[in-house]
């Protein structure tokens, strides 16, 4: 250890030990953490922006380890945002094959005909590509807004804001409220907190033997 060899047991190791077994270095292991985040509008989903603007990464006070988001909001999209260290989770819920369901209230601008609304449910052409059908539910109608709830299990670029776009009613407020098994709850926007190991075990299971 640093240098010098160990003979005894018991010996304490920090973390800013060097330590080699055998020649090879040891490193301790890293304790995996997973947190779920209501991300609020005017944050950027990224570690280190370039522009200077806010990132989810300022809100998480207090937590040691680095982690990363897992997936993305846009900056004027607010709700659920999962952050981890755990490479393997984050790739598990990242890959397109695994079909996570991802639900939206999103507020647009006028009253979508159920023609239009029959359009998102079934799929519709945007930057090249049909998007897969969607779940879609008036949730509510005022002045002259619609309010939609919206499942999805794809996650491209701007998605949904580019399918309301497509059938003329822009998106005016869009929050993510639903992860898979994963719920918002009554977090406000900016705090966070962490998953429980049931809850983690729970969305892993799921998309690993697709119950989802």
């Amino acid at each position: 250890m640093n240098g010098q060899v160990v003979t005894e047991m018991g010996v304490k190791v920090s973390p800013d030990d060097h330590v080699e077994v055998d020649g090879r270095p040891v490193k301790p292991e890293k304790k995996k953490v997973y947190i779920l985040m209501h991300k609020p509008r005017g944050y950027v989903t990224t570690v280190r922006d370039p522009e200077g603007r806010k990132t989810v990464m300022d809100l998480l006070e207090g937590v040691r380890e680095r982690v990363y988001p897992v997936g993305r909001l846009d900056y004027d999209t607010s709700g659920l945002l999962l952050l981890t260290n755990d490479g393997d989770f984050a790739n598990l819920l990242m890959h397109p094959r695994n079909e996570i369901l991802k639900v939206y209230v999103v507020t647009v601008k006028g009253r979508p005909s159920e023609e239009a609304l029959e359009k998102l449910r079934t799929g519709i052409r945007i930057d090249g590509y049909v998007t897969a059908p969607a779940f879609v539910r008036v949730l509510d109608e005022y002045e002259n807004k619609t309010k939609l709830e919206i499942t999805i299990h794809e996650g491209k670029n701007r998605q949904i804001r580019k399918m309301c776009e497509k059938i003329g009613h822009p998106v005016v407020r869009l929050k993510r409220i639903a992860y898979g098994t994963l719920e918002l709850g009554d977090l406000k926007p900016g705090e966070w907190r962490y998953l429980t190991d049931r809850e983690v075990k729970q969305l892993t299971e799921k998309v690993q033997y697709g119950t989802e």
